[in-house]
Formats: C-alpha cells, structure tokens, sequence
C-alpha cells in the first residue's frame, strides 16, 4: 500500500488482507497528511524523546487577541443569559427562529471567517473560548455552530477552497446561512471504501446520486458539503467533496433523527437522485475528498474537547455548591472522602481539559497549516471520555436530583440544575467526530509512523527478498542505537528550568514515563510483528499512556502559565499547584497500570468468548 506519493515504497503489507480490508486501508492511507510528520509533542512523547520546545513557554495570547474575544464572548453571554431557554429548546426539540436570529446578528455563524468575507475573523483560540461558552449552556446551540463552521461548509473552504469559491460562498456562511456535512452512510461509517454515494462527470457538471445518513444541520442547511464516490480506471475508490446546494433539483431531505440527548438537532437523511453539480463546486481538486474530510476532522475535533471542558467546568461549579450546602451525618457531603474524590478528579481533570484545548488551538493560530491531527485527536479521545466520566460523577453526586428534570425540581421550588439534560447530551461526545474506538486506532496509526517507515518493510511479502534483507540491516542499524538510549537515565533538564520547581519534578517523571511507553512500543512490535495492527486492545493501552502523557505535559506547562499571571489574574498558586501534583499522581497510577497490563492474556480470552457468542 502506498502513500501519499504515488512513487513512494509500500509501508504496510496489504497482501493478506480482504479486498475490503485493502480497499479500506488504501484508502485512508492514500489521504494522509503528505507532509513530514511526527514533528510535534505527541509524536515525540510516542518516541521516548519528549520535545518541550512548543509547550514552554506556554503559547499565551496576545491582549488585542483576547480583548477582541472577551468582547465577543460577553455578548453571547448576555445573549444567551437573556434570550434562550436551552431547557424549552430541549423539550420543544426546537431552536426557536428568534435565537437564529440572534446569532446571526451576533455573527456567531462567521466566527473564524476572515472579515474580508463577512465573519469576526477571530482566532481558534478564541472559537474555542465560545466553544466553551456554549457547551457549559446549551449542547444543541454548540452543536450547531460547530457542524456548521468546524466541518460545515467554511472550514474545509477556508484550507482548501479557491478565492473564487470563498467570495462565492463564505458571506453566505458569514451572515447566518447554515451549513452541514455529509460523510457517513448506512453502511459507512468510519469505512469510507464502502460509500455507495457516486457522482459521474457529465460535461462541466457531475450527477450525484445516493443517500447520506446522520448529516447534522442537515435539515435546516443552505449549503452542504458532500462526499462522493468519482471512481477512475486507475482509482475506483476516488471519493470528491462537492458544495451543493440544498435548493438543487434532486436534493431530499427524507427524514429528520431523533436521539436520546441533543433532542433540537437538526440531523437528517439527505437524498440525491441525478443531482447536477458544477465543477466549479468541487473543494480540494477531483479525487481528493476523502483529504479534505480528514484535514477538516482534524481541525474540527478541536471544537468537539472545549465544548466538552465548558460542560466539565459548569458540572464541577453545580457538585462544588452542592457538595458544601448538602449535609448528611451531620456534615457537608463534600467532606465525606467518597465525595471529595469525585471533586478533586473533576478539579484536576477539568483544569487539564482546559490546558489541553488552549494548547492545541495556540497551535492553529500559530500556524494556520499546522499539522496538529495527532494533538487534535489526542483531545478529542481524552477530553470526551473524561468529560463523560465528570459528568458522570456529576449525577452520582446529585444523586435523585441529578436524575430529576430542570423543570420538575423548579416546580417544587429547587434550584432547576439541568443535570439530567446534560447527561443526555454528553453521551454522544464519545461517538462524535470519531468514537473512541476509532480515535483508538488513527491515533495508534500514527504512534507507529516512524516504525513503520523504518521496519515495515522487513515484513513485506509483496517486496523481493533482497530489498527486505536491506531493510532488516537499516532497521538493525537503527534500533541497535535507539533502544539503548531509552534505557539510560538521562539527566538533561530541558524545560525544567523554565517551570516552577515542583513542576519540573512532574516534568521530570513525564519524561522517564515516556522512555518506558517507547520501550513498550518497541516490545510490542517485536512480540506481534506484523499482527501488530490486530492488537486493538494492545494498541489502546498504548495509546491511552500516551494520551495521558501529553495532557500531563500540556498540563505543567499551562500551570505555569497561570503562576506566572498570578498577580494580574488572581490565581491560587498553592491551589494550581496542589491540582497539577494530583493530576501527576493519577497519570502515575493510571500509567503505572497500564505498562503492567499491555500485555495480557485476557484479551485473547475474551477475544475467544466473544466468537462463541457471535456463533463464529
């Protein structure tokens, strides 16, 4: 299978595999990222060779940069605070026209849309920061947003889009002209080999016919991006990214979904029978779509985390105030251990999801063409999982209250805390934008990159013997001085110097931890081989201490960041730094944990379990 360049040497044996698994494979792997990669702190961490470079100082933002987003956030807010009813958005399962157009005065559709074209032009950071907003608010209004400029129409426009089209198209974004994606199929989800939806050229046109499933906004959009099968003698699984419009003859939408949480999402089944589509609405080139999906995703699921920190921040202001009035055994909740564990995670995991979201959207504005998937998706995993498990806490700690609507505590007099709203429209965040499982799995494809390009080869059936022995020799070369050097007890202090000196003793731990995951990386590939990539459960493992690792190390350094602001920002040092030692402990522990458990007989066991149980 080859990469980006179609000249470039096979890096993974496709020989075995289905014609399913291969197309599949193929598929994503002719998408990736054609730049040079690796380069940032994940990857780094990944290798046993932490690079503290982007991370200290922590990227801060300029003061014109957040005087233009406080401006902006305080009118959402008393928006927000005076015009919507996000438990009556809920129940209706409608946003009322009246907010539509309170954000389109707000121009809160055209967030990060340059002002050339109509929008704020206001930076990731700041889009996050009203990401946040929203999603410690009301989850349907963050969705919304989000689906419309993070993978709608103006996000993959504005990294691949020609001036033409932008003039063409982004003013209408910009005022308030909703948009929405269109991916996932009945039968395709994270398998984009499989998608029945095809568009064939007929002159300066293409006739798109098929059907896309789960397209949010769809029902309301004005404009929508659509992936579509242009197969070609030499690439029968080409897929393109068309703008169409919604008002084009041949466009239905069937059916509007119903969920369990985010009840006023505008989600639907959307038709195509012989729709026709200029060429001049093709984003990124033909045969390039299934790219300019994936590099939209990977900016997009920056949004996805800082909604999910917002909505970890309001939950641990609802337990806080609830933990210190509620009394039981004549003494506040929260002074009860069971409960002041559930605090001190939230606490620490809260104040983590926020350094991590700043983090990697300092990096977009630092570089608008940076290449943050691995960081991005790294968020994403994290931050939703652990948002679900603080929201979890939450209705533990609320106990019958939490699991009581907003407006039935309000009809006998209590505080209507929407807990039980919130619950419902946090489950997804686990399956959005890429389930955990999958972020699993892209995240470990990228872990094993440099491997791969060094040894992959080795293990190729389908290359002659002779260049596999060379090969073998060049990967031998390598790891003969590479291995060693993740055993030997370094004692250079890069970036210590520049933090606190009880977190450069977290820093410090960071990096042995990282030599260890490297270490496991390594034994890994030695004890699988080239089965490696069936080992799921394995590569999750690894993968989690990785993720654990970055957020730590973001963590550290975003502490810092606040010590340092510490006069002018009113920052509880003791307490920033009491939050950081505890995150330290956790991260220890969890790690600690997994390192021992990488490999274990149980997953083959539950492996076996599970065939008898499918009959198999």
């Amino acid at each position: 299978m080859n990469t980006m360049q179609p000249d470039s040497p096979s890096v993974i044996d496709t020989s075995r595999m289905s014609a399913g698994q291969r197309a599949a494979l193929e598929m994503t792997e002719a998408a990736r990222d054609d730049r040079e990669r690796n380069l940032g702190l994940a990857a780094s961490l990944f290798n046993g060779s932490p690079d503290f470079a982007s991370l200290l100082p922590f990227p801060h933002q300029t003061l014109e940069d957040r005087d233009q987003g406080d401006a902006f956030l305080a009118r959402l807010k008393r928006f927000l605070d005076e015009h919507v009813d996000p438990d009556a958005i809920d129940r209706d399962g409608e946003i009322p026209d009246e907010v539509l157009d309170g954000l389109r005065k707000l121009s809160a559709f055209g967030i990060k849309i340059p002002t050339k074209y109509g929008g704020l032009g206001l930076s990731q950071t700041n889009y996050s920061r009203a990401a946040m907003l929203l999603g410690s608010y009301c989850a349907n209004l963050a969705a919304l947003l989000s689906a419309h400029q993070s993978i709608g129409v103006p996000q993959p426009l504005i990294l691949f889009g020609t001036e033409e089209q932008k003039q063409r198209f982004l003013p209408r974004c910009a005022a308030g002209e909703i948009s929405a994606f269109a991916l996932t199929e009945s039968d395709v989800g994270s398998d984009p080999a499989r998608m029945k939806t095809t568009a064939v050229p007929d002159g300066d046109h293409f006739i798109i016919n098929g059907e896309k499933l789960w397209c949010t906004n769809g029902t309301k959009a004005g404009l929508i991006v659509v992936m579509a099968k242009t197969p070609t003698p030499k690439n029968p699984n080409a897929t393109t990214a068309f703008i169409v419009e919604m008002n084009t003859p041949g466009v239905e939408v069937v059916t509007r979904c119903h969920f369990m949480g985010l009840r006023a999402l505008y989600n639907g089944v959307i038709r195509f029978r012989t729709v026709r589509v200029p060429r001049t609405n093709i984003i990124g080139g033909e045969g390039k779509g299934l790219k300019v999906a994936l590099t939209t995703l990977n900016t997009g699921r920056i949004t996805l985390p800082a909604a999910c920190a917002g909505l970890a921040k309001r939950c641990l202001e609802i337990c806080t105030a609830w933990a210190k009035r509620r009394e039981q055994w004549g003494q506040p909740i929260g002074r009860h251990a069971a409960i002041a564990d559930k605090l001190a995670r939230m606490a620490a995991h809260t104040f983590a999801m926020e350094a991590v979201v700043h983090y990697i959207s300092a990096l977009v504005d630092r570089d608008k063409n940076a290449d943050v998937r691995l960081e991005a998706a790294i968020g994403k995993l994290w931050g939703s999982e652990q948002s679900w498990e603080i929201m979890n806490d939450t209705m533990q700690i609320r106990g019958g209250r939490g699991f009581e609507t907003a407006e039935s505590l309000a009809a006998r007099g209590e505080k209507p805390e929407p807990v039980e709203r919130f619950f419902r429209d946090a489950r997804i965040n686990t399956i959005f934008e890429g389930s955990s499982e999958i972020m699993r799995l892209f995240i470990a494809r990228e872990m094993l990159d440099a491997h791969l390009k060094i040894g992959a080869a080795i293990f190729n059936q389908t290359l002659p013997m002779k260049e596999r022995a060379r090969a073998f020799m060049k990967a031998g070369g390598h790891y003969a001085q590479w291995y060693p050097m993740k055993w030997l007890p370094f004692s250079d202090d890069e970036g210590e110097q520049q933090v606190h000196p009880a977190l450069g003793a977290e820093l410090r731990r960071v990096r042995r931890q990282s030599r260890k995951l490297a270490r496991a990386i390594f034994h890994a590939m030695l004890f699988y081989g080239p089965t490696l990539e069936r080992e799921q459960l394995v590569l999750g493992r690894l993968v989690d201490i990785g993720a654990a690792l970055f957020v730590m190390a973001t963590t550290i350094s975003y502490a810092q960041s606040k010590i340092e602001d510490s006069a002018s920002r009113n920052t509880d040092v003791d307490q920033t730094l009491q939050t950081v030692h505890y995150l330290g402990s956790l991260t220890k522990d969890k790690v600690t944990h997994l390192l021992k458990t990488v490999f274990t007989r149980s997953d083959h066991e539950g492996y076996k379990l599970a065939r008898k149980i499918l009959g198999d």
